[in-house]
């Protein structure tokens, strides 16, 4: 019995070998409708953006588009915030997830359900984020309330503006609420894998806390951990609904900017718009493509993702 097994193995595998194609075959179909929309819509967009748009007497290709959107200097502004809101969120949803991850992995094994409520935010789309941190962060939202109650403020108006305010605050807070369960399951998911042979051996060694954070845990999680991160940083940096419900109306964020210069009555300002669209998805791809680059190096060193 165990000799025929090996022989059907051994026949599998030998098969598998004359056919190394046969896994893009099966993936051929998936693949050339996501190549056919996304790429498609891409050209389309590109084309546009260089000018050919027909539909407002438009049909010469230009980079003059290109040009004068970098050329204005309100671009720069809102580049700038966006790069803050995105960048600053990321790293204060990293640290709290870190924490939160360490705490999880010491008792989702006594109670399964901390671990269950923890994911319930990765259900919530990020509008209804948006629309929650409105009624707690507004002047006249929960905080503010439960401040004037206790003394805290003397009224509605003494209370900070942290919605549609300069520095973004409402922004960071809806996406760190939202990304934080996200990063902290993938860095859980790799403390789970990795066990505690590694951490026992630091403290048989008279490591410290902080040395066996640094020296064990951190470059344990680091792949993954990059990973997320950046993956958060393409979503925030790229992102429209949040913005758009908790910014302000000037500077405005990237996304949003691309959004109102598309959809402006006026159909000459549309290269501009998808030019900006462009301009961010350039940004995603680059931090979508760092972060894979990490996933694979967390692979080739064994570390489960």
């Amino acid at each position: 019995m165990i000799t025929r097994t090996t022989t059907a193995i051994s026949e599998a595998r030998t098969r598998a070998a004359r056919r190394p194609t046969a896994p893009f075959g099966l993936l051929a179909p998936a693949a050339a409708v996501v190549v056919l929309l996304f790429g498609g819509s891409l050209a389309l967009g590109l084309v546009q953006s260089l000018g050919y748009l027909p539909a407002a007497g438009m049909s010469e290709l230009t980079v003059a588009h290109f040009i004068r959107v970098l050329g204005d200097p309100d671009f720069f502004i809102s580049l700038g915030l966006t790069f803050y809101i995105a960048l600053t969120s990321t790293v204060v949803a990293c640290t709290i997830s870190v924490a939160a991850a360490l705490a999880l992995n010491a008792l989702a094994g006594r109670s399964r359900i901390i671990y269950f409520v923890f994911q319930i935010p990765l259900t919530v789309p990020h509008l209804v984020i948006a629309v929650a941190v409105v009624f707690m962060l507004a002047p006249n939202g929960l905080l503010s309330r439960l401040m004037l109650n206790l003394g805290l403020v003397d009224s509605s108006a003494a209370f900070p503006l942290l919605v549609n305010d300069r520095w973004g605050v409402g922004i960071m807070a809806a996406y760190v609420w939202k990304e934080v369960p996200f990063i902290s399951l993938m860095v859980l998911a790799v403390l789970r894998g990795a066990g505690s042979d590694l951490l026992d051996v630091g403290r048989t060694l008279k490591a410290g806390r902080w040395q066996r954070f640094r020296h064990i845990t951190l470059p344990i999680i680091f792949p993954s951990l990059g990973a997320a991160c950046l993956i958060v940083f393409a979503y925030t940096f790229g992102a429209f609904e949040v913005p758009y419900l908790l910014g302000q109306t000037y500077p405005l964020m990237l996304p949003v900017w691309a959004y109102k210069s598309y959809s402006d009555v006026d159909l000459l300002s549309r290269p501009e718009g998808i030019a900006t669209g462009l301009l961010i998805a350039a940004v995603v791809t680059a931090a979508v493509a760092l972060a894979q680059s990490l996933t694979q190096s967390a692979r080739r060193r064994g570390v489960v993702l």
